[in-house]
């Protein structure tokens, strides 16, 4: 970049650092200075109020911060709260981010506030990944003159190149929640890009022998489970539980710069469950990942997730989804018959390797083993029978990605792929034998990144029996069979329907051009799915058949004034294709939002979707159209520096139909003490549809319909959640949190009707209403978990848990929310006690 950024020299430790936060000691006088830091809010580009003065020192070990955070009402002007490690409500913190290999791209980010309360993270793609928790240590002290604080970070905990002499990239951020300043020592403005390539300078590092590290993290488990037999019958139903299990994860540093990390009969019995769902679409539900083996160094995996400081809709293409790996088994017994159930499949073990190569190579490795899962089901004719449900399957992902030109160019490309050991038969006709997926991505920008070209091209491949082929061309990702599909032969790519078929191929892509710095703002982007693209053996994939594209420009102002401390603007539109060339989306949007003076944050979006074709609706059967809508949605949040904090989140639409839809949403978050939060997430939606698929049957005299007939009916749905959550801190190594979601909803089906006609939303009352039958339901649910976690020795974790989940389901169809709610806490509880310790072996 063209502005000089600033340098510091760090200097050897030459006498004790007492690790009492208060770096006071002669060997701290050794270390220049890293001063002059710059406000970027409130006042942007002016000097920060508050002195703020960091150190650093090195020995054989470690790397040392010193830190002075100067306030001019001294300690007490100092806020600070106690709250679990990661978490983000820490009132004032200090921050300090290295680009240890100094290539403009590597962040590992580390914080701590006046409590001593720590946050540390990784780099990843579009974010800092804050799963990857190495064993360092923070002592802060408040006094007259503000707060400080001293830090040690072993060398064995970071990763950087092998030369003896290093310079690291460095930013320092200071955060003052009395001011609500954030300042920082190299300065970037609120509209620029940033990051990596705009850091200062971290001079003077010398190292002789490198660390060697081997970490092993043991564990061992305990659980009961008190859950009541849905058939009491069942001689694999029992009210009672008991179970342990040991395991172990361990990671070694194989260089200056690879680790491995592996785990082996992993156990997540703490992790927060799944919220409730109620999904009546064809496609699958999506949840996020929350295993802490596969969360931690996620980033260096992602394809197609971007860093950019303004992207509306990165609609990028993705190769690699970790809950594929241990899903719950594919297969079942047969139905009618009493078998055994079986949640997720066993994971063998599991490694990663990840660094860099001498060459500036960043590597990703991961392979897993996933047990083979059997059930045992009592047979029609007598007798106690075993059914494999799930063969025996290895997942690999292979990744390399490479920073060019001080990191304004970054090419990469990665590898997938599912091997299934298949010998039952039905599973060898529901599953491929194996998929394959390979792929490229790029970013590239110029004019100090105020331009960006990004992008991704993949190709996947799937094969196995023709029955395990034909069922992925009928699924709702790409319904090859519907009747009105234009004719295509399959070629390299696949896009034919065809029942004898053993493999299926695929192309998708995306590729992005913006202007992403300054006032005026603008971007245009393509994605595309050929119609046999498929990479859902590894990955998520909820459609392909598709080319959807987009604009928007749009404008961002950061200099305060009498109306707002920051506002944005944007308008624009996309639209979307399928390979036969049918329009099947279309939308015109605006967004106006920003920060008041009193520091709210507000914003509204509006869109306009017009009638569109569906090639989804009538799920395998021809084309139909869709009716649009308009919408329009607006969010509202108070000062998050309050003690108590509200946001509101409403939204209203109307149907091209005029079908009606709304939900409104809020939070509260109440900081009822220094170490003790409540979060409450209230949400209630009514919304539908007037075409909701029910069924299809054929039928010869359909001619107009090609010999099929298409029920759909309207359907009216309510919703109503609150999501609840405690955290306690006691200490900054021992905290409490508890997670409730009560959920209750409801859908009432009417009007069933039929189409007349493709292309066309011209429909007709179905004569026989009644063969339908009560298709109306109400889902009551309350899911929690507590979690009491101490790290009683670092890197070393107790945990308690306690898990409960009530469920239940009437046909009333209406939404009465006294009596649903009521419902709920007269549901039997479902109750899982787990007792999990691990202990840290490392050096």
């Amino acid at each position: 970049h063209s502005e000089p950024r600033p340098a510091v020299q760090s200097a050897e430790r030459a006498g004790p650092a007492n690790m009492d936060g208060r770096p006071v000691e002669p060997a701290w006088s050794a270390a220049p200075v890293a001063g002059g830091f710059f406000q970027q809010i409130p006042r942007e580009r002016e000097p920060a109020t508050q002195r703020t003065e960091v150190r650093f020192l090195y020995d054989d070990a470690a790397l040392y911060i010193g830190a002075r955070m100067c306030d001019t009402e001294g300690g007490a002007g100092v806020r600070g709260r106690l709250v679990r490690r990661d978490q983000d409500d820490m009132g004032d913190y200090l921050a300090l981010v290295f680009d240890t290999y100094h290539d403009h791209t590597g962040r590992t980010y580390l914080q701590v506030n006046p409590t001593g309360t720590r946050t540390d993270a990784g780099q990843a793609a579009s974010y800092l990944d804050v799963s990857w928790d190495p064993v360092w240590n923070a002592v802060t002290a408040v006094d007259s003159l503000g707060w400080s604080a001293e830090l040690r970070i072993p060398w064995n905990q970071l990763r950087f190149p092998r030369d003896s002499l290093q310079t690291w990239g460095l930013q320092v951020w200071r955060y003052e929640e009395r001011l609500n300043e954030t300042s920082m020592w190299a300065f970037w403005g609120l509209n620029e890009q940033g990051g990596p390539p705009r850091f200062g300078h971290l001079d003077g590092l010398r190292f002789g022998a490198r660390p060697r590290a081997v970490e092993l993290l043991p564990y061992l488990v305990g659980k009961g489970a008190y859950v009541r037999p849905q058939d009491t019958t069942s001689p694999f139903q029992e009210e009672r539980d008991y179970s342990w299990r040991t395991g172990a994860d361990l990671k070694a540093v194989l260089s200056s710069s690879l680790t491995l990390d592996a785990t082996f009969n992993p156990d997540f019995g703490q992790v927060e469950a799944d919220p409730a769902v109620i999904n009546l679409s064809a496609y699958e539900s999506y949840f996020q990942e929350k295993r802490p083996f596969f969360v931690e160094g996620s980033g260096l995996f992602s394809f197609g997730s971007f860093n950019c400081y303004f992207c509306s809709n990165v609609s990028s293409l993705s190769l690699f989804y970790t809950r594929r790996i241990g899903r719950p088994p594919h297969g079942a017994a047969p139905s009618g018959t009493q078998a055994e159930s079986i949640d997720a499949t066993t994971i063998l073990s599991a490694a990663k390797i990840t660094g860099r190569t001498a060459a500036g190579w960043q590597v990703g490795l991961l392979d897993a083993v996933t047990a083979p899962e059997h059930v045992r089901y009592v047979s029609g004719i007598g007798g106690t029978r075993t059914l494999e449900v799930e063969p025996l399957t290895n997942y690999f992902v292979g990744r390399l990605r490479r920073n060019l030109r001080g990191g304004t160019v970054r090419v990469g490309l990665m590898g997938t792929s599912v091997l299934r050991a298949l010998g039952e038969p039905t599973l060898r006709a529901a599953l491929p034998a194996h998929a394959e997926a390979i792929g490229a991505d790029w970013e590239l920008t110029w004019k100090s990144q105020r331009y960006a070209f990004r992008g991704n091209l993949a190709f996947s491949n799937v094969s196995g029996s023709d029955a395990a082929i034909t069922a992925l061309q009928r699924s709702s990702a790409r319904y090859f069979q519907r009747p009105d599909r234009d004719a295509h032969g399959n070629g390299l790519l696949s896009n034919a329907y065809d029942p004898a078929a053993n493999s299926l191929r695929g192309l998708g892509g995306y590729a992005r051009l913006a202007k992403e710095q300054g006032t005026l703002l603008w971007e245009t982007a393509v994605n595309f799915r050929s119609p046999g693209f498929e990479v859902n053996d590894l990955a998520f994939l909820s459609r392909a058949d598709y080319a959807w594209m987009n604009a928007n420009i749009g404008a961002m102002w950061t200099k305060p004034t009498r109306w707002y401390r920051q506002l944005g603007i944007l308008a624009g539109g996309q639209q979307q294709y399928n390979f036969d060339g049918d329009l099947t989306g279309r939308q015109l949007h605006a967004y106006v939002g920003g920060e008041l003076t009193n520091y709210w944050n507000w914003e509204v979006f509006g869109m306009l979707v017009p009638n569109t074709l569906s090639d989804q609706v009538t799920r395998g059967g021809p084309v139909v159209l869709t009716s649009g809508h308009r919408a329009v949605y607006f969010n509202v949040d108070t000062d998050r520096r309050k003690r108590l904090q509200f946001g509101l989140h409403p939204n209203y639409g109307v149907g091209n139909d005029g079908f009606q839809f709304w939900n409104l949403g809020a939070n509260l978050r109440a900081r009822v003490l220094p170490n003790l939060s409540l979060s409450l997430e209230p949400g209630f939606g009514d919304f539908g549809s007037r075409q909701q698929f029910v069924t299809a049957f054929a039928d010869s005299t359909a001619t107009a319909f090609y010999g099929r007939r298409v029920v759909i009916a309207d359907i009216r749905q309510h919703q109503l959640s609150l999501d609840t959550r405690v955290s306690a801190t006691f200490t900054p190594d021992l905290t409490l949190e508890v997670y409730l979601q009560p959920f209750v909803g409801s859908g009432h089906y009417s009007d069933f009707k039929e189409y007349v006609r493709p292309r066309s939303l011209e429909t007709r009352s179905f004569a026989d209403q009644q063969q339908f039958g009560n298709r109306d339901f109400n889902f009551r649910s309350l899911r929690g978990i507590a979690v009491l976690r101490w790290e009683y020795r670092p890197g070393s974790t107790l945990y308690l848990a306690w898990q409960q989940n009530r469920a239940g389901a009437q046909p009333y169809g209406d939404f009465d929310a006294s009596r649903d709610v009521e419902a709920i806490f007269r549901q039997h509880a479902d109750n899982t006690f787990l007792v999990k310790v691990s202990y840290w072996l490392g050096r």
